[in-house]
């Protein structure tokens, strides 16, 4: 009867030896907004917590969404494909991945990770099985099993376009509308200069929340050894941003963080409160994901793994692209570049412009305004051809 139990004590040693031996993993993910934070340069924003994050960590000044808008742009996270090579470009599709392949948490569960998150996906692939322990309200790492690995995702909704507009409290408004700095393809009008400073109160609301689940994991004494991955999941929701693959639309802030414990993992050009070139766009998520865990990334993911044991050089360009958006079909395909953004359009400027004016018109009523007077006077490169690269 001795030996059965000897067998179970071993079996049981072994696999807590093993799960030691990987890092935690926490995402922070923050909707509708680029790198306007404080670390990125921008000195009207307020993100002390990001910003604190930020000087320990390595930030990422050329990192990509790949789709402008969140159900596109998330399934390329999850699977590690271009949604166009898996008909899943266009917004709120629902698409079978083929048989043999599965989303990249699911390769971390079967090595022994507990994954959650809270709380959206809005995937347009269809869930090729179980693929997070947890995905809800309530879905946190601490419901693991004690020593258990964790991979945990937190996503926060505070600057999302929708907020934009909706009433805030007066308590809670920080930045002034006299000292936005209007960009190029927005005309200067007190309706714009509204939408902006309070998309920046929203960012600072946001970056609040982020300081909270950061804290989280220090009073846990879990801060040696969890690595950290702060980004925004697209452009900010104001106009010529959010939806058009524009840079604009296409660039995030990207923040990681590899404690002293795991620096072996961390990407080759890693530095505290450094800041990297590096190409890196959200098809390369899943592999960098099963690299950091000691997984092997799968042939047929698209992305290059930028950190863990299977690292690999930058690739020379990110891609973008743009499918249906709500009702419109507009093909637009994107190229990177560290220097120049070339952009196919497949339809002319004016219908181009006269769906954004659509869109906009119904989320932010005063910029539309703005925009139509504004086009009127200028013609509609003004805010979405080359003037406004």
């Amino acid at each position: 009867m001795r030996l059965p139990i000897i067998i179970i004590l071993v079996a049981f040693s072994c696999g807590t030896t093993w799960a030691a031996d990987r890092p935690n993993i926490l995402w922070i993910s923050s909707e509708d907004n680029g790198p306007h934070l404080g670390c990125y340069g921008d000195k009207y924003a307020v993100t002390p917590n990001l910003d604190k994050l930020a000087a320990n960590s390595l930030r990422y000044t050329r990192a990509s969404s790949n789709a402008p808008v969140c159900a596109p742009a998330r399934t390329t996270i999850i699977s590690g494909i271009y949604p166009p090579s898996t008909g899943t470009e266009h917004m709120r599709s629902e698409v079978n991945l083929p048989a043999a392949f599965k989303m990249f948490p699911q390769y971390l569960r079967e090595q022994g990770y507990y994954c959650t998150n809270h709380t959206k996906e809005d995937y347009n692939l269809k869930k090729p099985g179980q693929v997070w322990d947890e995905s809800s309200r309530k879905a946190h790492w601490k419901n693991r099993a004690k020593g258990q690995p964790f991979f945990a995702v937190f996503n926060y909704t505070i600057s999302h376009e929708s907020q934009i507009r909706n009433a805030i409290d007066e308590k809670d408004r920080i930045h002034d509308p006299a000292g936005v700095r209007v960009p190029a393809y927005h005309p200067d009008t007190p309706e714009v200069r509204k939408d902006w400073a309070q998309y920046n109160d929203r960012i600072t609301m946001m970056d609040k929340q982020c300081g909270a689940a950061l804290r989280e994991i220090e009073d846990a004494g879990l801060a040696d050894d969890t690595i950290i991955f702060y980004w925004g999941d697209h452009g900010s929701g104001m106009p010529r941003s959010k939806r058009w693959p524009y840079n604009s639309g296409l660039q995030v802030p990207l923040i990681v963080h590899f404690p002293e414990k795991w620096k072996s993992l961390a990407p080759d050009e890693y530095q505290a409160n450094g800041a990297s070139d590096r190409m890196v766009s959200f098809v390369d998520f899943a592999p960098t994901m099963l690299s950091i865990a000691g997984i092997k990334p799968k042939p047929w993911m698209q992305g290059h793994a930028f950190a863990g044991k299977f690292e690999v050089e930058s690739p020379e360009f990110s891609y973008g692209f743009r499918g249906r958006m709500d009702e419109r079909v507009d093909l637009v395909r994107t190229v990177m570049g560290k220097r120049y953004v070339y952009l196919r359009q497949y339809a002319p400027p004016d219908i181009r412009a006269a769906h954004q004016l659509y869109v906009y018109n119904a989320n932010h009523p005063g910029v539309a305004r703005s925009l139509l007077r504004w086009q009127i006077e200028r013609g509609p490169v003004s805010f979405l051809g080359k003037e406004a690269q």
